[in-house]
């Protein structure tokens, strides 16, 4: 599944309605970036999201990791958008010109589609059949 600020609360709905009844644990990944290295930077926004998600799923306990995200989603939860601008890869956005981007990415709750990767393409989970949201 991807998710983000932008749908965070359409895939916690999702997973608690689809995934609740499953036996194994949900994990939400902050996906991070890469340098231009190649080593993994870890991006305080994609924390911000998946703290987003964790924060609106209302099943199973919380690993100390979940609560983390969910934390640091709080302290940012009230001005995303400042929060977005400020932070490292938000500067980066806005110095290469995309500062419209980074006003997007920061909309709460603005989108409702839930993307979970079918067979190498995204395709939106509310509306894919059962048997491949299982996989």
């Amino acid at each position: 599944m991807v998710g983000a600020l932008r749908n965070a609360s359409a895939v916690a709905r999702w997973i608690d309605t689809e995934v609740a009844a499953w036996p194994r644990p949900v994990i939400v990944i902050p996906a991070g970036e890469q340098w231009p290295s190649g080593v993994l930077r870890p991006a305080v926004e994609d924390l911000w999201g998946a703290g987003a998600i964790v924060s609106g799923l209302q099943h199973g306990p919380r690993s100390v990791e979940a609560q983390v995200a969910a934390d640091a989603f709080a302290a940012v939860r009230d001005d995303p958008v400042t929060a977005l601008r400020e932070c490292a890869g938000g500067e980066e956005l806005e110095a290469a010109g995309f500062g419209a981007d980074v006003t997007v990415a920061a909309e709460l709750d603005s989108s409702e589609v839930v993307p979970m990767l079918i067979d190498g393409a995204l395709v939106d989970a509310r509306r894919a059949p059962a048997t491949d949201r299982t996989r």
